[in-house]
């Protein structure tokens, strides 16, 4: 389908995944702001509430769905609830997410399988289901929200890496297959971001110190990012944009961080710690 006959933006359904803070919560509001027609999803109902409230001050219509997008049955009760409501889904936004700071030796196997759950089988599930609909129609964006940990896999956060470099690939593959089709998969990938990851480790742990966490960027800067991309689709977007230098980082400095990211990472190690600290948020993003 031709762009030029593509219905404007602020007609389309938007499903937001991780809708309760952080990442999730600042693009519901910065498409909220454009009279998007919002379909928020997370685990706390009262935050969903929250949010939907804040969005619906600029006219948006909402729909709250709590789920646990770790469940399979979840996920699709979700969408399904969505496609009844409003008719269709036109743009699905794979945000649901969470970090977890500390040796990969160390994490609980439980911690583990959940973040495979949330930051990887979600994302593709939704797609799997979303995708056959925006086909027929020739109309629909997916957007992934990744992390530049995809790029540059790092000490402390190795099981996120992996599930951001997963998300990168995947929506790489499958924009390759929806060329042409009037379907776009993209990929916003931030850096660091404020959001709840950062205090609860510190919660969890006392003292204990991430390194990226100085290079933070506020979420809203996330969600004018997404917003730019669904004007003007693209495979992947950085944030900032001086970060998509960092695939090129990790090619040419890798052997740095092999023998600094260890340092770092035994610094900010508390001594009598077995299982590093975490959240489940359902905002993804927040470790960078």
């Amino acid at each position: 389908m031709s762009s030029k006959h593509r219905k404007p933006l602020r007609e389309n359904v938007a499903v937001i995944t991780g809708a309760s803070s952080g990442i999730g919560a600042a693009i519901a509001l910065r498409l909220g702001r454009e009279g998007m027609t919002l379909v928020l999803t997370a685990r706390r109902e009262e935050r969903l509430r929250e949010v939907a409230a804040e969005a619906g001050k600029n006219g948006a219509r909402t729909l709250v769905i709590p789920a646990d997008l770790s469940q399979p049955t979840e996920r699709v009760r979700m969408l399904a609830e969505a496609e009844a409501h409003f008719g269709q889904v036109d743009i699905l936004i794979n945000n649901a997410g969470f970090g977890w700071y500390g040796y990969y030796s160390r994490m609980p196997w439980q911690i583990a399988v959940e973040m495979m759950r949330v930051n990887m089988e979600a994302a593709a599930h939704l797609s799997h289901l979303a995708l056959p609909s925006m086909l027929a129609r020739q109309q629909g964006h997916i957007l992934m929200i990744g992390s530049i940990a995809g790029d540059v896999p790092s000490q402390g956060i190795a099981l996120y890496s992996a599930s951001k470099g997963f998300l990168d690939t995947l929506s790489t593959a499958l924009q390759r297959e929806c060329a042409g089709s009037g379907v776009w998969v993209s990929n916003i990938k931030p850096g660091p971001v404020h959001s709840e990851f950062f205090p609860n480790v510190r919660n969890a742990e006392g003292s204990r110190h991430i390194p990226v966490e100085q290079f933070a960027v506020p979420a809203n800067r996330v969600a004018e990012k997404a917003w730019r991309t669904l004007q003007r689709p693209r495979r992947r977007a950085y944030v900032p944009g001086i970060f998509a230098l960092a695939p090129w980082v990790e090619l040419s400095l890798g052997w740095l961080m092999d023998r600094i990211g260890p340092l770092l990472l035994r610094r900010t190690d508390q001594p009598n710690s077995d299982t590093g600290s975490g959240s489940r948020d359902d905002a993804t993003g927040d470790g960078g």
